[in-house]
C-alpha cells in the first residue's frame, strides 16, 4: 500500500487496519475532515490543540486584545492615522524579519542584521550624496552588499565550520565600525526627501481605486487557484475542500483587505512601503513553499544529516540563507534611512535586532528550526509595533516600551517550547 508522505504525519492513529493487497486510494484526513462541516472543524481544532499545532491563534488573539486595550485607553489608537502609521512603521522591521525567517528555519541566528541594515543606508548616501552616483544605482549597490556581506557570514559558518552566533556577532561589531568609518566624523548625511530612497515610506498612491484594486486582486489570486485547485481534485476522484468553505475563507480574507484599504483611503491612501512589504510576503512565501529551494531549506531546519544524505548540497543553501537574510536586512536599512532622510551614526542600534529576531519568534517562526513561514513577519511586526504605538499614545517610557516588548518575547518563547514539547509527545515533531 503506497501512502502519501506529505499527508503521512496527518493520518489518524486510530485507522483501522487494511488486509494485505487492498487497494486504497491515497486521502488527505484534513479534507475528509472539512466535509462533515462545522462538527469537522471542531474535531480538527480539538486534534490540533491536543497535538500543539496552535499555528496563528495565540498571535491572533493577542492582537485583538493589544488594539482592544489600548482603544479603549485611547480612542485614536484605531484612528486612520494611526493604524497607516503603524503600517508604515512596521515595514523596516519587517523587511528585515523576513531575512530573519530563513536563517531561524535552518535553527540558526543572524546577530548582525542591524548593523547590515545601517551600512546599506550609509553606502547608499555616500554614494548617491557624496560622490553624486545615480540613486537607483547606490540603492543597487547597497543592497548587491548587503547579499554579499550575507554570503561571507554564511560562508565562515557552512564552509569553515564556525558556529552562526560567533560569525555573526564578530559581523555586529565589525560591520559596525564600518558604518561609522565611511560616514565619516559628521556622523550624518542627509538624503533627498523626494528620492528613491526617501519616497520608500513618504509616498502614497492617493487614487482611492489604487488600494481597492490591490484588495481585488489579493481576494482574486486566493480565491480563484484554490477553485481551480478543488475542481482538479474532484475531477481525479481525490477528496476536497467544500465550495462552502473557500467561500467563507474568502469572505473573511476580503472583509480583512478591504478593511484594511478603507482605513489606508480615509487617510492618504494605499502607501508605497505597504504594497513592496505585501509583494516581498507573497515572493518569498512563494519561494519557501512551492520551489525545490523552500523544501531544501526546511529539510536543513528538520534534520542536516538527513538532508546531505539526501544529496541536498547543505553549504550552498546555508551560505544562501544568510545571503538572503543580508539582503533583506539592506533592504530594511534603507526603509529605515526613507524614515528620517537621512544616514546617521545610530542605524542599526538601539532595539532594532531585538524587534527583528521578536517580529518573527512571535509571528510563529521556531527558534528551533523547520517551522514557520514569512507571513509571521507580519503577524510579529503587527504586534511590535502595535505595542510601540499604543505606549506612545499613553506617553509610556521608552524603558517600559523596552520591558513591555521583552515580556511578549519571553512568553511566545515559552509557548513555542511548551508546544514543541506537546508535538513530541504527540509524536508529531
Amino acid at each position: 500500500m503506497s501512502t502519501d508522505k506529505t499527508d503521512a504525519s496527518q493520518a489518524p492513529v486510530d485507522a483501522a487496519p487494511v488486509a494485505a493487497g487492498a487497494s486504497v486510494a491515497a486521502v488527505d484526513p484534513r479534507l475528509l475532515v472539512r466535509e462533515q462541516g462545522f462538527a469537522g472543524y471542531v474535531s480538527e481544532f480539538k486534534r490540533k490543540i491536543k497535538g500543539g499545532d496552535l499555528g496563528a491563534i495565540p498571535v491572533v488573539i493577542g492582537l485583538i486584545v493589544i488594539c482592544a486595550i489600548f482603544q479603549s485607553l485611547n480612542s485614536a489608537f484605531l484612528g486612520a492615522e494611526n493604524l497607516n502609521n503603524i503600517f508604515v512603521a512596521m515595514v523596516a522591521t519587517g523587511m528585515m524579519s523576513v531575512g530573519i525567517i530563513f536563517v531561524l528555519l535552518l535553527g540558526e541566528i543572524d546577530l548582525s542584521v542591524g548593523s547590515v541594515s545601517g551600512v546599506s543606508s550609509a553606502i547608499t548616501a555616500v554614494l548617491s550624496v557624496t560622490h553624486g552616483m545615480n540613486e537607483w544605482l547606490a540603492v543597487l549597490v547597497s543592497l548587491a552588499a548587503g547579499a554579499v556581506i550575507g554570503a561571507l557570514h554564511g560562508f565562515f559558518f557552512a564552509r569553515v565550520g564556525a558556529p552562526a552566533f560567533a560569525v555573526t556577532l564578530a559581523g555586529l561589531l565589525f560591520w559596525n565600525g564600518f558604518m561609522l568609518q565611511i560616514l565619516g566624523s559628521n556622523g550624518t548625511i542627509n538624503l533627498d526627501s523626494d528620492g528613491v530612497v526617501g519616497k520608500l515610506t513618504t509616498y502614497y498612491f492617493s487614487d482611492v481605486a489604487a488600494a481597492y484594486g490591490l484588495a481585488l486582486i489579493a481576494v482574486l489570486a486566493y480565491f480563484v487557484p484554490s477553485f481551480l485547485a478543488n475542481r482538479r481534485r474532484e475531477a481525479a476522484g481525490i477528496p476536497s475542500r467544500p465550495l462552502s468553505d473557500l467561500l467563507v475563507r474568502t469572505v473573511l480574507l476580503a472583509v480583512g483587505v478591504f478593511g484594511v484599504a478603507v482605513i489606508f483611503n480615509n487617510y492618504k491612501g494605499l502607501p508605497l512601503a505597504v504594497l513592496l512589504f505585501g509583494i516581498v510576503l507573497v515572493g518569498s512565501d512563494f519561494v519557501l513553499r512551492r520551489t525545490s529551494y523552500g523544501r531544501k531549506v526546511f529539510a536543513l531546519g528538520g534534520s542536516v544529516e538527513a538532508s546531505r544524505r539526501a544529496g541536498i548540497n547543505v553549504t550552498a543553501v546555508r551560505i544562501s540563507v544568510f545571503a538572503i537574510a543580508g539582503l533583506f536586512a539592506a533592504v530594511g536599512g534603507l526603509f529605515w534611512a526613507s524614515k528620517i532622510a537621512a544616514a546617521n551614526q545610530g542605524a542599526g542600534s538601539g532595539d532594532l535586532l531585538m524587534n527583528v529576531i521578536a517580529a518573527a519568534v512571535i509571528g510563529g517562526t521556531s527558534l528551533f528550526g523547520g517551522r514557520g513561514r514569512t507571513w509571521n513577519a507580519l503577524l510579529g511586526v503587527l504586534v511590535i509595533t502595535s505595542i510601540q504605538y499604543g505606549l506612545a499614545l499613553q506617553g509610556i517610557a521608552t524603558p517600559i516600551q523596552y520591558m513591555i516588548t521583552g515580556g511578549v518575547l519571553l512568553a511566545t518563547v515559552v509557548i513555542d517550547s511548551v508546544t514543541r514539547k506537546t508535538q513530541k509527545s504527540a509524536g508529531r515533531a
